[in-house]
């Protein structure tokens, strides 16, 4: 379960009003661009099944176009697949799907900029959210955190490997734009026109 047990223990300091982890610049999001699920896969570090079973199970679903039947594109958001990447990790250090379910849907009440400046420690059983460099000792002083995600960092990783990744533009009806269609495509187009 994230929690914020220093912070809530202190009790004198709101959270927003703590210190900063991360304090540099992070860039906008561009909401109408996302990505397909290979794409997403290949950022995050995961298989096409985990994927697919994340979003089947509500664990992680794309915020751009979720799938509606057979045959359509799910395209997931930079901050999906930020989160599929933090889900990744946490599944690395052996944390149970049940927590990181915990973890996730807490995660999914923060903005995206409060996101970046978080690191999420781990003892293999619960996870803590930590907000400030002080929180993160605290945690390690007591023997709680034994991993830590810097979410700031992983963050910057994404961004690396998406930029070298092909994207997908959602007009603002939701649709996407007509793209070059490969020959197959365009074959299968016609004989179901005529």
């Amino acid at each position: 379960m994230v929690s914020n047990e220093t912070a809530e223990n202190a009790g004198a300091v709101p959270q927003r009003a703590q210190g900063l982890l991360f304090d540099d610049d992070l860039p906008d999001l561009d909401v109408a661009t996302g990505y397909r699920g290979p794409t997403a896969c290949r950022a995050a570090g995961i298989t096409y099944r985990q994927l697919d079973y994340w979003a089947r199970t509500g664990l992680v679903e794309p915020s751009i176009r979720p799938a509606t039947g057979s045959g359509t594109q799910r395209l997931y958001s930079f901050r999906d697949i930020l989160v599929l990447k933090v889900v990744k990790r946490l599944l690395d250090t052996g944390v149970s799907l049940q927590q990181i379910r915990t973890a996730v849907s807490h995660l999914r009440e923060r903005g995206v900029d409060d996101l970046a400046q978080i690191t999420l420690m781990s003892d293999g059983a619960s996870v803590y959210e930590c907000t400030s460099a002080d929180e993160v000792i605290d945690l390690v002083q007591g023997g709680q955190g034994v991993f830590g995600i810097a979410v700031g960092r992983v963050w910057r990783e994404v961004e690396g490997s998406l930029a070298e990744l092909p994207t997908e533009r959602v007009e603002e009806d939701g649709e996407t734009p007509s793209a070059p269609q490969d020959e197959l495509a365009l074959r299968r187009q016609a004989r179901s026109a005529g």
